[in-house]
């Protein structure tokens, strides 16, 4: 027997290709023109593109010399995390006026729920549209929404009426709209998972819709109850202010791959005094050091210790990477190192990084 669903009033804001809209606000003489942040001509990966760069096929995680390759114009910027959070703060600032159930996704999107909400307003769009006219007067940057009765539909909708646009799926249009949707756009499904449905005659929500529990089951696992009643509206995931944090880590690319043990301690200093910084500021320690190895050829590895006690001092930090360093020979040159802080000293934390039929 299916579950009945539970109809909430659910707003996902997205902003509008935060970073390289955070890039192009702080310099004018970037504005109107194709930029990726992150990445360059020659490597790396790019995190963020412009509207302009999108049009070319730039998106984020290509690597910069494809994108180089596709938008010969293109404009390479280094990405400023600390004004990214800044800006981020602002925006929550003002969803806090709204909702105390704010769930971030990352710096630029994140759920609210505003069944109950601190403006007394019965609308869910009409707070979708004064929050986005708010962040564009306050912040300067524009958002895109999505609204409806769960995170799952919310989520799909955010992404309709993009750049600064929002899009509404009121309770009785939920299943209609889960039906003529291409299944690729169901958030959740990935690549691989897209390609195994079409062939399995899956291209809609509708063909899903098609399918019993038992089939999915069979041919997606634990996803396959997933897919089964996010099609028919069923997702009762509750907007959670609090996320659990499992591990904090902090890395990085370098323009010119490193060959000499020496060059990569210097360098993994400098991550060790970033990551402390990261555990102080939110009074985390852990247990768990991983030491993350990524290639010129791309290829990742990690080694890992894990200690008789909680630590989040650099001094430490730094001891146990570099023995893990000299666990073994480097197999490559270098292009990035990482370091994350793992098995926790506390199960519940803020995001590091972070019924009834309404009247939508």
């Amino acid at each position: 027997m299916l579950d009945n669903p539970i109809n909430r009033k659910i707003i996902h804001i997205d902003m509008d290709a935060f970073y390289a809209s955070v890039e192009q606000m702080d310099n004018p003489d970037l504005r109107g023109k194709p930029i990726a942040v992150g990445g360059s001509e020659n490597r790396g990966v790019v995190a963020a593109a412009s509207y302009e760069a999108r049009k070319f096929g730039v998106r984020s995680a290509i690597s910069g010399v494809m994108a180089k390759k596709n938008c010969p114009d293109l404009i390479f910027v280094k990405p400023r995390f600390d004004r990214y959070k800044e800006i981020s703060g602002k925006i929550h600032k003002i969803f806090r006026e709204y909702t105390d159930l704010i769930e971030p996704l990352s710096l630029d999107e994140a759920y609210l729920d505003v069944t109950i909400n601190k403006k007394g307003n019965p609308s869910a769009s009409l707070l979708a549209e004064e929050i986005r006219l708010r962040i564009f007067k306050e912040v300067g940057l524009t958002a895109s929404a999505g609204i409806s009765i769960n995170k799952f539909v919310a989520k799909i909708a955010s992404d309709y009426n993009k750049p600064n646009g929002q899009k509404t799926v009121n309770p009785d249009e939920v299943i209609s709209f889960l039906e003529v949707l291409p299944i690729r756009k169901f958030y959740g499904v990935g690549k691989v998972t897209t390609e195994k449905m079409y062939q399995l005659g899956i291209f809609t929500g509708v063909d899903l819709k098609s399918k019993s529990l038992e089939f999915l089951e069979k041919h997606f696992g634990k996803s396959g109850s997933f897919y089964y009643h996010v099609v028919r509206g069923i997702h009762n995931s509750e907007v959670k202010s609090d996320r659990i944090t499992k591990s904090v880590a902090a890395e990085h690319t370098f323009d010119v791959n490193l060959s000499s043990e020496v060059f990569m301690i210097e360098q993994l200093d400098k991550i060790a005094t970033s990551l402390e910084k990261r555990l102080k500021k939110h009074t985390i320690s852990g247990k768990t050091v991983t030491l993350k190895i990524k290639y010129s050829d791309f290829t990742q590895q990690t080694r890992s210790k894990t200690l008789p006690y909680f630590i989040s001092d650099k001094g430490l930090i730094l001891e146990t990477v570099k023995e893990l360093l000299y666990q073994e020979k480097m197999k490559d040159s270098v292009r990035l190192l990482g370091i994350s802080m793992g098995n926790l000293n506390t199960e519940v934390k803020k995001a590091v990084i972070v019924q009834l039929r309404f009247a939508f």
